[in-house]
């Protein structure tokens, strides 16, 4: 079985940081045993010496990673600008981990580029039964992508992960690969072994404005027009700002509103699926982290406080109902980067963290590695789907044994 070890810390020495934090990790286990290494820091690290230090002390490991704006582990939250996060996995058997990743992704070619990774990952080992995809953040059509990996592994692979990011200033997010640092990159991983599966839960606490607005020209994730006007300066115009204004700033308060359909409303606690913007054109077009077809409705949305902090207890009920009594033997998590410091003063959000942690650590020190990132791909009612400004949880768990 895999066997899962995490730590963070927000040592400003990226080579001190990437060694306490896999010795922190491993304690009395042997850490040159990892077989993979999955690394997330904020951007103020030196990624270079964190990768060449990582592959030092792991020299065996598959090492894989991106930015984010904060990191989530045992230890609580961190955003500070040099914040690291950690999980370390070490298996006897390698085959139950296959890696598969490219250098470039944008919304063009996000399904081509997913499905030829997922066919690497098939060919390495046709076993996987759930894939966990770290993506760029800036630009990426995540439907598509879901959708390619779906065409090899079919509908029913659970699907996790997220988008990488900055200190949301939607510049530039990074993911590594082993020793290289990539912008525009993706990495899949697969999982295989047959005693795990995956619980997922999602949640957000946002509410539409209006009446909401037309998409009147688009193509694929690119949206040219709103109500037949310029999309971002329409957008601009709705919340009273310079059509200039760079989608940084405005991700706490321009989040963009779908409908989803009505049979979704209940399981996702919420009517509307949330976008982000955060890569706009000279030609003030902007580009969605979905396909947004012509006729689209979209609405302004504005954050619940109440709503986030009801919603984190739903997430967690429905969270601990699922597994039941089965052991977790680790947690990866993405929460949106506007979920950080963005939203929340530090003893609020560290409030939360604690709300989403407790009930699944009780008394032991489950492995757990968070960020805070772009976006958050999460299973909503069996179906893969991606989803902006939410908290998502996604519980690696030993799989109850079969009665006869």
């Amino acid at each position: 079985m895999l066997n899962f070890y995490s730590a963070s810390n927000g040592e400003v020495d990226s080579v001190k940081a990437i060694r306490e934090a896999i010795v922190s990790a491993y304690g009395e286990d042997d850490y040159m045993s990892c077989d993979l290494l999955v690394i997330h820091t904020t951007i103020g690290h030196n990624y270079q010496q964190l990768l060449d230090e990582a592959n030092r002390l792991c020299p065996k490991a598959k090492i894989v990673g991106c930015t984010c704006a904060g990191v989530i582990g045992i230890e609580g939250a961190n955003e500070n600008m040099r914040a690291l996060g950690i999980m370390g996995i070490s298996t006897a058997d390698k085959h139950n981990l296959q890696v598969a990743s490219c250098d470039q992704i944008t919304g063009e070619n996000s399904y081509d580029v997913a499905f030829e990774m997922a066919k690497t990952l098939k060919q390495s080992n046709p076993n996987i039964n759930m894939v966990q995809i770290l993506a760029s953040g800036i630009d990426i059509a995540a439907d598509q992508a879901i959708n390619g990996i779906e065409s090899v592994f079919g509908h029913s692979i659970p699907i996790f992960g997220g988008t990488s990011s900055d200190n949301m200033k939607a510049i530039s997010s990074y993911q590594f690969v082993d020793t290289k640092i990539l912008e525009r990159g993706v990495v899949l991983i697969g999982y295989a072994d047959p005693e795990l599966e995956v619980v997922m839960g999602v949640h957000h606490g946002s509410d539409p404005i209006g009446d909401g607005f037309l998409v009147t020209k688009s193509d694929k994730n690119r949206v040219y027009q709103i109500e037949n006007q310029p999309a971002w300066t329409f957008l601009m115009d709705q919340l009273q700002l310079p059509h200039d204004t760079h989608p940084g700033p405005c991700i706490p308060i321009a989040g963009l509103g779908e409908l989803l359909p009505e049979d979704l409303h209940e399981t996702y606690n919420n009517e509307y699926i949330l976008r982000v913007v955060v890569k706009v054109d000279e030609d003030q077009s902007f580009f969605m982290p979905v396909d947004c077809p012509e006729g689209k409705r979209l609405w302004l949305t504005k954050r619940n406080e109440e709503k986030i902090f009801n919603g984190v207890n739903n997430l967690m009920n429905f969270m601990t109902h699922e597994i039941n009594d089965r052991e977790i033997v680790a947690v990866f998590h993405t929460d949106c980067a506007a979920r950080g410091r963005a939203l929340f003063d530090k003893i609020s959000k560290e409030e939360i963290i604690g709300e989403m942690q407790n009930p699944l650590m009780k008394e032991h020190k489950v492995p757990w590695l968070g960020m805070y990132g772009y976006g958050e791909f999460t299973l909503l009612n069996h179906k893969n789907y991606f989803h902006n400004y939410t908290s998502s949880i996604y519980a690696i768990v030993k799989k109850k044994e079969e009665t006869t």
